[in-house]
């Protein structure tokens, strides 16, 4: 049985390894900041009740990774659902900007992240989110195989399809 402290330590390690890639995730598909925040803070609250309910057995969480973004996508489709929102893009980017970067990095970043959320949201989910976590977060193939449960040779043919798509995106945008 983990003690208290002891679980308290290994989902904070859990938060600070992948709040930040979580908070991207859902702010790339979501319309503002506040309801980026207020949907990541409900990722992790998730994640701590699957902790606590399951304190005799902490490894019930195997990949926190793919256990984080597969909550995140549900409340990002429940947000949606509740809402009957549409997506459109906003150019609030100034928590996801490195707030170390001189100012020309920080405005050709927000330009450069502006046109990727364009394009982006004209993409089916799926292929959003394999964008996101590959070139964005930096995942694997295999995690994405492993946060989608898909095997590893469709997620290869979907994220070459979606960058496919995402040039479309773009020369429909340069247009």
């Amino acid at each position: 049985m983990m003690d208290n402290t002891k679980q308290q330590e290994e989902f904070s390690q859990i938060y600070d390894k992948y709040i930040d890639k979580i908070y991207r995730f859902i702010f790339l598909k979501v319309n503002s900041m506040e309801t980026a925040e207020d949907l990541s803070s409900e990722v992790f609250t998730r994640c701590w009740r699957k902790f606590q309910d399951n304190h005799d057995n902490p490894a019930v969480i195997e990949n926190p990774q793919a256990f984080l973004y597969q909550v995140a996508r549900n409340i990002v489709v429940d947000h949606y659902r509740e809402k009957s929102k549409a997506q459109f893009v906003s150019t609030d980017f100034a928590s996801v900007i490195d707030p170390r970067a001189d100012i020309k990095e920080r405005v050709e970043f927000s330009s450069d992240l502006c046109m990727i959320r364009t394009a982006l949201t004209g993409l089916k989910n799926e292929y959003q989110e394999m964008i996101i976590w590959h070139y964005l977060d930096d995942l694997s193939i295999p995690e994405i195989s492993n946060i989608l449960s898909k095997p590893e040779g469709t997620i290869r043919v979907a994220l070459h399809r979606a960058i496919k798509s995402l040039k479309k995106e773009f020369e429909r945008h340069e247009a």
